[in-house]
């Protein structure tokens, strides 16, 4: 049997330091035992721009590109000094080029900007949405916010039976089986405006269906403690309060069609900007073969 191919975290490096993500990757590459892959891309000069000033512009976002990669390598080296790490560095716009690399990766890690929606939609450099939302591999945005873990740790992982949500599961438990931590599984249940409803059969349904979404999965996580709860509210604010003082919270991408913000879905969306901890946002695709 041919041997399984080892596939690298890629951090994608700014110009800004961003300890907390950087610190997250390169922790999570000596826990699996993969390489670290660090990128940056350079924007391409706009069309306006030519001759000297065009190769001057160029060469001075190069070079701060080369010295941001450079920090970063000293400082995974010193956090971890058998840690294999490699750059790579290019011209082209950063979500796009951290997307092609995301198909020879096993984890994708990206610091958060916490930019505004507007100005995520009209920034070149905006990389947390675009990525998560087209990456070929699970994505891990980290932010850069002071808070407390809980002990013992534990994941939250956001379920509603749809084949997303399971992709998110597995990854969830798989994450939780390598750190020691548990998984709390949620599901968010709002009220419908109108019509009349029974609300304690409609959560009793909930409580069942979440039962049946796990039961499979975590039959082959036997070590890792799993909880089960149902919570009411919108499921940006129910998951991001459950995961307040979680290692990391995850949730499932929609399809493969669609616009950038629809193809993420509006629950990753929204946690992305209301989340304190990790966001792992995982594409259908990748635990289908497991």
């Amino acid at each position: 049997m041919a041997p399984t191919r080892v596939l690298p975290i890629v951090f994608g490096v700014d110009a800004v330091n961003r300890n907390a993500a950087l610190d997250w990757a390169i922790d999570e590459a000596a826990r699996r035992g993969v390489p670290l892959q660090l990128v940056h891309a350079v924007l391409p000069v706009t069309h306006h721009v030519r001759g000297v000033e065009e190769t001057a512009h160029h060469k001075a976002l190069r070079q701060l590109g080369d010295e941001a990669l450079d920090k970063a390598m000293a400082r995974s080296h010193e956090r971890q000094p058998d840690l294999e790490v490699t750059t790579f560095i290019t011209d082209a716009n950063p979500a796009q080029a951290l997307v092609r690399q995301s198909a020879h990766a096993g984890l994708m890690v990206l610091g958060s900007r916490r930019l505004g929606r507007l100005a995520e939609v009209l920034s070149a450099a905006s990389t947390a949405v675009p990525v998560s939302a087209n990456a070929a591999c699970p994505v891990v945005v980290v932010p850069d916010t002071e808070r407390t873990v809980e002990e013992p740790p534990y994941l939250v992982v956001g379920v509603d039976g749809s084949p997303s949500a399971d992709a998110a599961l597995d990854h969830a438990l798989e994450a939780a089986a390598s750190r020691g931590a548990s998984v709390r599984a949620v599901w968010a249940w709002q009220r419908p405006l109108l019509g009349f409803l029974d609300e304690q059969a409609a959560l009793e349904s909930c409580h069942r269906q979440l039962h049946e979404a796990t039961a499979g999965r975590s039959a082959a996580y036997r070590d890792v403690p799993l909880s089960h709860t149902v919570l009411r509210g919108h499921p940006v604010e129910a998951l991001a309060k459950a995961a307040e003082h979680a290692l990391a919270v995850v949730v499932g991408r929609r399809g493969r069609e669609g616009f950038t913000g629809m193809r993420l879905g509006s629950v990753p969306h929204g946690l992305l900007h209301r989340a304190v901890c990790p966001v792992a946002t995982v594409p259908p695709s990748a635990y289908e073969d497991r």
